[in-house]
């Protein structure tokens, strides 16, 4: 079994639905150009990555996102979120960021997403926001 994480640093994103606008009579869809740059900021991540590898096989997916604990709460809530007590239920749902993390590493971390047979989502509350990514090679 191959396997390797890496980190992309920073808020949590979720993949947004396409926009539609009409042009000449005609409906033309594009993507918002927050998950357009979310998307390359992964690229840049994953391609920094020292232990980074192309896999072939059927891979397993576990993405961890951990988002900053509001300015606000008080130190035993904050002590509860910081050991997974108080879970995070807020926005961005589990399935917008497993979408666009892993859109965002198709051709340079595997051929396709299709790749994917089991995914693990977690949302959780940190010092410090980031998205940690493991993905383990398990065969075919």
């Amino acid at each position: 079994m191959r396997s390797f994480t890496f980190t992309i640093p920073g808020q949590p994103k979720g993949k947004m639905r396409p926009k539609v606008t009409m042009q000449g009579g005609f409906a033309h869809a594009y993507t918002p150009k927050e998950t357009t740059s979310y998307e390359n900021y992964v690229r840049v991540m994953y391609q920094i990555c020292k232990n980074k590898m192309f896999l072939d096989g059927a891979i397993r997916a576990d993405i961890v996102a951990f988002f900053p604990i509001p300015k606000s709460t008080s130190k035993k809530n904050k002590a509860l979120m910081l050991a997974g007590e108080i879970k995070y239920t807020k926005k961005v749902d589990c399935d917008n960021l497993a979408k666009i993390v892993l859109d965002s590493l198709n051709g340079i971390a595997y051929k396709d997403d299709a790749q994917v047979y089991e995914l693990s989502v977690k949302k959780l509350y940190a010092e410090e926001p980031k998205v940690v990514v493991t993905l383990t090679e398990v065969g075919d």
